[in-house]
């Protein structure tokens, strides 16, 4: 079951290896390893995808693709699985990573309103910066190891399933 979902969900390989932004990768993108899909590629392309899902940087789909070729996990999943943090989710995110940040800090919670600019994100950086990269870290790792276990018991459970509809 998880296989056929997932092969129904992504998107062509060959649309794929044809963006602009992938092809400074070149010849890599060659490999059948990355277009392959078994539960050990999947879960690595989970873990690599959450993982950087949930890091705030620009570039997380080329980002996951650079883990994901040297790793030889499914990379159309692994780009994938970055657009869980898209527009809508992005502020709730990041925000959970930051309170988890300043738990594990110690800090004290700081009042901020956030604002869609350059010079915010640069005066910000002093005060919920340290709080926000540790808790983006730590929510990035979290979401990686839960997706990396969490696919591959889905998948086992899915073959022992269809194991068993076959035998009766």
């Amino acid at each position: 079951m998880p296989k056929k979902t997932i092969q129904r969900i992504l998107p062509d390989h060959q649309k794929i290896k044809q963006n602009k932004t992938l092809s400074l990768f070149g010849d890599l993108l060659h490999d059948a390893n990355l277009w392959h899909l078994n539960r050990r590629s999947a879960r690595g392309a989970f873990a690599v995808g959450l993982f950087w899902a949930f890091i705030p940087v620009p570039f997380q789909m080329v980002l996951s693709a650079a883990c994901a070729i040297p790793m030889r996990v499914n990379l159309p999943l692994s780009v994938a699985l970055v657009w869980i943090t898209n527009p809508l989710t992005m502020a709730p995110i990041f925000y959970i990573n930051y309170l988890v940040g300043y738990k594990i800090l110690g800090q004290s919670k700081q009042n901020f309103e956030f604002q869609a600019s350059w010079q915010w994100f640069i005066d910000s950086l002093s005060s919920i910066g340290p709080a926000f990269i540790v808790g983006s870290i730590v929510c990035a790792s979290i979401a990686s190891a839960i997706g990396y276990f969490g696919i591959d018991h889905l998948w086992r459970y899915s073959v022992r399933k269809a194991w068993q509809n076959r035998h009766k």
